[in-house]
């Protein structure tokens, strides 16, 4: 059996609608996982072309990239920034018992 060339994963590639962008967001909010959440903003970021996040929050594009990498402890109100600059709202609710 011969093996094809694998390539990575780029979840950016899929993010292509409001909807989806929304969903793969509350996934990630949902796992309680911070790092998971910060790569996934930063997948939707690079979604939307990472210059463009840059100019609409003020922040530098290398800023932005370093941010949302796995392992980074970025501001809050950093995140706050570009998920105003991606059009999204974080909302809270009580937690169901």
């Amino acid at each position: 059996m011969r093996m094809g060339k694998t390539t990575e994963f780029d979840a950016a590639s899929y993010l292509d609608s409001e909807e989806m962008i929304a969903e793969y967001l509350n996934q990630a909010l949902a796992s309680g996982d911070t790092d998971l959440l910060l790569s996934a903003i930063g997948d939707v970021a690079k979604a939307r072309g990472m210059a463009q996040i840059a100019r609409d929050t003020g922040l530098g594009r290398e800023s932005l990239y370093k941010a949302f990498a796995v392992g980074a402890k970025p501001r809050f109100d950093t995140v706050l920034k570009v998920l105003r600059a991606l059009g999204v709202e974080i909302h809270a609710y009580p937690q169901a018992h």
